[in-house]
């Protein structure tokens, strides 16, 4: 038997080492290479010149004003986006958990939105938010909200809110899905109990529903966090970065410091300092929401 399970195990290792084998090449060696890169101070316009600076390109980012404005604007992104992700899909996941008519209809599309590429949904935002043909101002003019078209794009103090706006449309149907998940798993012996007990609907609601939708929340949170965080591609299509440097959160700070800039090493170690952060908030959610999972 031994000879046997030794047998077995070489051969599941013979086959997993193709699959591991590319993983270090395309993900493992990636990684750990841009690692060692934030430790140079890399710029492409001097190519000979790549001195070691150990930890000078992440201090040279603490001192940076810049960089800690984008910090600012990225945590004011996530709290805003994850927050309105986070009360819409408990919303429509309270709705999809009801027996109506045309339910299914609903469920469908309400997936349209998660099944759009994110460039296709940037491009039609950005028509929608055009300040000469777009929909929004057409609708708010019809309706006498306002009395003339506005850019909303070209102002600092909307631009913020407005791409979370099109993130949120772009993440609720996969938090639905994922909290109506979590609902679906309820006992049902739990609202019985609560209903002999003489609780009402909104005590059934916050003693019964919330706490036993601990799980689904936290994977809402953590994924919503990361995905906002780090997110892009809205920004590089409907304002790259501007006006001014309204929009400049962290992901887009990284692309002009590595792309623009062609400062490799400021830039690795800025990622790095992302994914510190990302890790480090998914850590915290999972403390704080899975204690009683």
């Amino acid at each position: 038997m031994r000879r046997h399970f030794g047998y077995e195990e070489r051969t599941a290792y013979l086959f997993i080492a193709p699959v591991m084998a590319v993983l270090g090449l395309v993900a493992v060696f990636p990684i750990a290479y841009s690692f060692y890169l934030s430790f140079f101070q890399i710029k492409l316009t001097r190519p000979n010149r790549t001195p070691f600076v150990w930890f000078d390109n992440y201090l040279e980012l603490f001192g940076d004003q810049l960089f800690w404005t984008a910090v600012l604007r990225t945590v004011s992104f996530t709290v805003m986006s994850v927050t309105a992700i986070t009360f819409l899909a408990l919303l429509a996941a309270l709705l999809l958990n009801e027996t109506f008519r045309g339910r299914r209809l609903v469920s469908t599309v309400l997936l349209i939105p998660w099944a759009i590429p994110y460039v296709a949904d940037a491009l039609m935002w950005k028509w929608i938010y055009d300040s000469g043909y777009g929909a929004l101002n057409g609708l708010l003019y019809q309706l006498g909200f306002i009395d003339k078209y506005m850019i909303w794009l070209g102002d600092q103090n909307k631009t913020l809110p407005l791409i979370a706006n099109a993130f949120v449309w772009k993440e609720v149907p996969l938090a639905t899905i994922l909290l109506l998940v979590s609902l679906k798993s309820i006992p049902a012996d739990l609202y019985q109990a609560a209903r002999v007990d003489g609780a009402p609907l909104w005590q059934r609601f916050i003693h019964v529903t919330l706490p036993s939708m601990r799980t689904g929340f936290m994977l809402v949170m953590i994924y919503e966090t990361m995905m906002a965080i780090r997110h892009f591609d809205l920004f590089f299509i409907l304002t790259e970065g501007g006006p001014g440097t309204a929009s400049h959160v962290l992901s887009w700070e990284i692309y002009v410091e590595t792309f623009r800039n062609l400062s490799f090493g400021t830039g690795a170690a800025m990622s790095y300092l992302l994914a510190l952060v990302t890790f480090a908030l998914a850590y915290f959610i999972i403390r704080t929401l899975g204690r009683s999972v």
